[in-house]
C-alpha cells in the first residue's frame, strides 16, 4: 500500500511523513515543489508537484491507495479528480467544518467519490508564535479578549491522528474535531509561556487596531483577517471542545501546552 503525503515539506505534512514511518508504513511517497531541498527520511519516495497544478499530478498519484490532503485555499476538485482517476481510494484531509473558512476542502472531498476522513483541528499551539516579536520588543502580549478559551493542539498531534487514519481501519466516513488536552484562556496560555521562558509576560487587553499593530510584524498581510475571524470572531463554548480526541483516536496522550512551550521556548527568542 502506497500512501501519498501532499505538502510533505510544510509544517504538518512533514510531521505526517515522520508519523507514518514511525507507525510502520512501508511505502510513503512525498509530494513537494522542490525535491532537491526536501531533506526527507531515507526510504521516502519524493516526487515533484504542487496542488495548484493538478494537470501535472498524474505520475504522483500512480499506484497510490491512500493520501493525506494538505490544507489548500484554492479549489481542490480537479486534484481529487486526478487522484480518483489514478486509483486513489481514500483521502484524509486537513480542513474545517463546511461552514468554516476552509470548509470547501471537505465538501470537495466528499463529492469526489473516494472514501474520506476529515480532520478539523482547533487552534494550533504553534499560532502562539505570532506573539514572539511583541514579546521580544515590548515584553508583553496584546490581544482583545484574555478570557476567551480554546483547546489548542500541537501540530505533531494532528499529524499523529492523520497517520492513524491512514494506517488503521475504522476511520472511513468520520469527521474528527481535534483539540488539545486542556481548555485554556488566552491569558492562561501567556502565563504558561512565561513560565517556560522564565520571565514575566503581562497580558495587555487591547483594541482591534492595537492588536493588529502588535501582530503585523509576525503575521503580515493576514493579520487583519486573523484578528477579525479568530481573535474577535471565534469563541466556542468550552463544553464543546474535543479535549480527549487525540488520545481517543491514537491511543496516546495529547501534548499539553506547558510541554509544548518548554520544547519551543527558543523559538520565541529568535529574531
Amino acid at each position: 500500500m502506497t500512501i501519498l503525503v501532499t505538502g510533505a515539506t510544510a509544517n504538518i505534512g512533514r510531521m505526517v511523513v515522520d508519523q507514518l514511518i514511525a507507525g510502520g508504513a512501508g511505502d510513503v511517497r512525498a509530494l513537494t515543489i522542490d525535491p532537491a531541498k526536501a531533506a526527507l527520511p531515507a526510504g521516502v519516495e519524493v516526487v515533484r508537484g504542487h496542488l495548484g497544478r493538478p494537470e501535472r499530478l498524474g505520475v504522483a498519484f500512480e499506484g497510490v491507495d491512500r493520501m493525506y490532503l494538505a490544507p489548500s485555499q484554492g479549489d481542490v476538485s480537479e486534484v481529487l479528480e486526478v487522484a480518483r482517476a489514478a486509483g486513489v481510494r481514500q483521502v484524509v484531509d486537513l480542513s474545517g467544518e463546511p461552514e468554516s473558512w476552509w470548509g470547501s476542502v471537505c465538501t470537495a472531498v466528499e463529492g469526489s467519490g473516494m472514501e474520506w476522513t476529515h480532520l478539523w483541528p482547533a487552534d494550533f499551539m504553534e499560532n502562539t508564535l505570532s506573539w514572539s516579536q511583541q514579546i521580544r520588543a515590548a515584553g508583553s502580549v496584546r490581544e482583545p479578549h484574555p478570557e476567551t478559551a480554546s483547546a489548542p493542539i500541537a501540530m505533531n498531534d494532528i499529524a499523529a491522528v492523520a497517520a492513524t487514519a491512514l494506517l488503521t481501519d475504522g476511520h472511513l466516513g468520520r469527521a474528527y474535531s481535534l483539540g488539545g488536552p486542556e481548555i485554556l484562556t488566552r491569558a492562561e496560555l501567556v502565563a504558561q509561556l512565561a513560565d517556560a521562558l522564565g520571565r514575566d509576560i503581562p497580558f495587555v487587553r487591547s483594541s482591534r487596531e492595537e492588536t493588529i499593530a502588535a501582530l503585523t510584524p509576525t503575521m503580515g498581510d493576514t493579520t487583519g483577517w486573523y484578528v477579525d475571524n479568530v481573535l474577535l470572531g471565534f469563541a466556542p463554548p468550552p463544553e464543546s471542545l474535543p479535549i480527549t480526541s487525540v488520545e481517543d483516536i491514537t491511543g496516546r496522550p495529547a501534548t499539553t501546552f506547558a510541554a509544548w512551550a518548554r520544547a519551543n521556548a527558543a523559538r520565541f527568542a529568535e529574531g
